[in-house]
């Protein structure tokens, strides 16, 4: 006989179901592990994190060390100082300073690359090559050309390799796909993106404005978010022709550019700055047209980031970052109204699911492949920038 205590101190894997004649069956199940907590029902994965900077410790490390089923054992960094303090700061690990030590570690499962754009495309190959799985942050590489490679290593080596586009793990974003696929909006027929803020270069005369290290400003930096969740969104549609414009005007004087504030500052004053604070483009594609806007610095004192996907049944403004508001026309009337529902952490979202993909083999929707559109796209703006034309793909 089972009485009322008996169900309050059964185990949570335990389920006992009545038939109607009162015998009872009694069924155990696996669950699954449990985020954040000691349960695993999976062997745990180790990890190495290379580069311990900004976006390792804001977003990879935090995230990996709530998976109960990640161990990170690597913290490698050309500074050591940064991978000791990873160390000391998470109580586990080893701080290293050359990347093939944790490579040619054959207990490491897989990496994270958050190192400066530069050396996205050699240590993610490299790694590749040496049977790591890799999550690289974004942009996947300076150009398209290095993204076509890291494509193509890949492919050779059969291995995971994903780009960090964190928004694909973003729930407004992922809820304006659905509305989008499910034909809420009509046909998407105008995709107008803005990422434009008054003065605000990062690190002026350092590495985020020095083409040979970053490969670009704005674009490269912001608009490769922007750009790559109005592809995600739109089920990334074939650009046609692109047509750029890129400005680099109020960063050339370092020693008198004037600002409130500087992320990753402050100012180099004997620095490079040979990129773009701000690009201007359209892009035809046999979808929607794209236009777009962005700065890091405009003479403008406006902070303007978000997204407009127009369609001819209904509008979205998607505020980047936060949630988003839709437009239509019920009844004769104009209507619009804003879903609220919880949003999670996509960074976090992200690295669950990339070690869900290193363990059971799940999908992504950030594969290299799929981010390598948004990589030609980027270079079609830089080139027709270059040559003041339209650029045919």
């Amino acid at each position: 006989m089972f009485d009322a205590d008996t169900f309050l101190h059964l185990p949570s894997n335990i389920r006992i179901l009545f038939s109607s004649t009162g015998y009872a069956k009694i069924i155990l199940s696996i669950l699954p592990a449990k985020r954040g907590t000691n349960e695993r029902s999976f062997p745990m994965i180790k990890v190495g994190v290379i580069g311990c900077g900004t976006i390792a410790n804001a977003a990879h490390i935090p995230s990996y060390m709530k998976n109960a089923d990640v161990e990170i054992k690597y913290f490698c960094d050309i500074i050591p100082e940064r991978a000791q303090a990873a160390v000391e700061k998470y109580g586990c690990g080893i701080a290293v300073t050359d990347y093939h030590d944790v490579i040619n570690d054959p207990e490491i499962d897989a990496i994270s690359v958050c190192t400066p754009n530069r050396m996205h495309p050699v240590i993610t190959i490299d790694a590749l090559r040496a049977g790591k799985n890799v999550l690289c942050e974004k942009p996947a590489a300076r150009t398209y050309a290095e993204v076509e490679q890291m494509v193509q290593a890949q492919r050779e080596t059969g291995k995971i390799l994903v780009i960090g586009v964190v928004n694909r793990f973003n729930d407004s974003v992922r809820k304006i796909k659905q509305y989008i696929d499910e034909g809420r909006l009509g046909t998407v027929h105008h995709v107008y993106v803005s990422f434009r803020q008054h003065r605000s270069i990062p690190g002026l005369g350092g590495a985020f404005t020095t083409k040979e290290i970053a490969g670009g400003g704005v674009l490269i930096d912001w608009g490769v978010h922007y750009l790559d969740i109005v592809m995600y969104c739109c089920g990334d549609p074939k650009a046609v022709t692109v047509s750029g414009e890129t400005f680099s005007k109020l960063g050339r004087d370092i020693k008198g550019y004037t600002y409130r504030k500087m992320w990753a500052g402050p100012p180099k004053l004997d620095g490079v700055f040979d990129v773009e604070e701000s690009v201007t483009g359209l892009v035809r594609t046999e979808g929607p047209v794209i236009t777009l806007n962005g700065a890091w610095a405009q003479n403008i004192d406006e902070k303007e980031c978000y997204i407009d996907f127009m369609g001819d049944k209904a509008g979205i403004r998607l505020q980047y970052g936060g949630k988003f508001t839709l437009y239509t026309a019920e009844y004769g009337a104009l209507v619009n109204y804003t879903p609220d529902f919880e949003m999670t952490d996509m960074f976090a979202n992200e690295i669950n699911a990339f070690v869900d993909y290193v363990q059971h083999g799940t999908p992504m929707p950030s594969k290299v492949e799929t981010v390598a559109v948004t990589a030609q796209l980027m270079q079609a703006l830089y080139d027709s920038a270059a040559a003041h034309r339209e650029v045919v793909l």
